[in-house]
């Protein structure tokens, strides 16, 4: 059969249909082509079919007695003819057609599926039609979005998020993680001026319509300077373990370096082990000499800058066990190194004694 297209017709869309017809049912060429002013009595309009895109579509209309011909058409174009299909789309099939009804479905409805539907029915008498505006909705896709971007701390960010879809959805942005309500966007752009390191994080784009909810997410790295903790002095006694620590914050994460005065201290140098475990330094003697007692220096490096803080490693001296034995009253015998102990009433006897000897 002949394909029946009106997409070159002059004259309006319902003339077209009419053309469609007559070529269809042999219809003569006398067949009125009413005006908007004529009597519409046997031109039937539904109600609006909205469908969701990616569902079935089915398309159904009434039959009756007496009739010798029906077709389902789009937009001028036939789909079916009776049991005839005229469309090439595998998609539209027929799905019931008798005395009572004529039934042809679309599956996987796209957005070219929307229009004009018509089900013409050729009776004994006169034809009539009824027909049916569908319309689809699309659920919304982010289509163009944001790499992750790593910047600088005190740059202007600029975040873009596209969307399709029908109707047409609406962007929101949010920081998501670190989560901040304050900063946000209600429209496809999220301006961020003179970043700080406290705005890196997740940043979560949706788009939404009445149909669905589409959300991606970009991540935003902000470099910065290191920044090091005071450092905090350490007491060790002679020969034992110490360990000095330096902290540093930063972004990209800082290298360490150790200094004792103007010397760089490296790892196994005179039996001091450096470990770097992230934002964590540590300095470690594993047996402290008295050459070890002093001022050091820790470093922290990376591309934007640099900080440093200083730490002191002093001794502390453990009392002795004779030590621990004298108390206030102890006499020290310059002589031998000991010390005799006298109590305080052994104390008077003799300055008592000595009083009776000048006598």
């Amino acid at each position: 059969m002949k394909m029946v297209a009106c997409g070159g017709c002059a004259a309006s869309w319902r003339r077209c249909v009419v053309m469609s017809l007559r070529l269809l049912f042999l219809l003569p060429a006398g067949l009125p082509v009413r005006s908007q002013g004529e009597s519409q009595s046997d031109n039937k309009q539904m109600d609006n079919i909205t469908i969701r895109q990616g569902e079935t579509l089915f398309l159904s209309c009434s039959q009756g007695a007496f009739v010798t011909h029906t077709a389902w058409l789009n937009r001028s174009s036939i789909l079916y003819a009776g049991e005839d299909k005229w469309s090439v789309d595998p998609r539209v099939s027929l799905v019931t057609l008798n005395q009572d009804e004529f039934t042809i479905k679309i599956e996987d409805v796209d957005l070219t599926d929307e229009g004009q539907y018509i089900c013409a029915v050729q009776t004994s008498s006169r034809p009539r039609t009824t027909s049916v505006h569908i319309i689809v909705q699309v659920p919304p896709k982010i289509v163009n979005l944001s790499k992750d971007l790593v910047v600088n701390e005190g740059s202007n960010v600029t975040l873009m998020c596209l969307a399709n879809g029908k109707p047409e959805p609406a962007i929101v942005w949010r920081m998501l993680s670190p989560s901040d309500d304050s900063l946000g966007s209600d429209n496809e752009v999220l301006e961020i001026p003179f970043i700080s390191r406290y705005r890196a994080g997740v940043y979560e784009c949706t788009a939404a319509n009445d149909i669905a909810v589409d959300t991606q997410t970009v991540e935003l790295t902000v470099n910065y300077p290191p920044s090091v903790s005071d450092g905090r002095d350490v007491g060790v006694t002679l020969g034992q373990r110490g360990v000095l620590e330096c902290e540093a914050d930063a972004v990209p994460e800082a290298d360490f370096e150790w200094y004792r005065d103007d010397r760089r201290i490296f790892n196994g140098f005179d039996g001091i082990e450096i470990e770097d475990a992230g934002a964590l330094s540590k300095l470690t003697f594993f047996n402290v000499s008295e050459a070890d007692y002093g001022n050091y220096t820790c470093v922290a490096i990376n591309k934007l800058g640099s900080a440093n803080t200083s730490i002191v490693l002093y001794e502390i001296i453990e009392p002795t066990s004779s030590t621990l034995l004298q108390g206030p009253g102890a006499v020290q015998d310059g002589n031998s190194g000991t010390s005799t102990v006298f109590t305080p009433t052994c104390l008077l006897l003799i300055v008592l004694l000595q009083l009776l000897l000048k006598f």
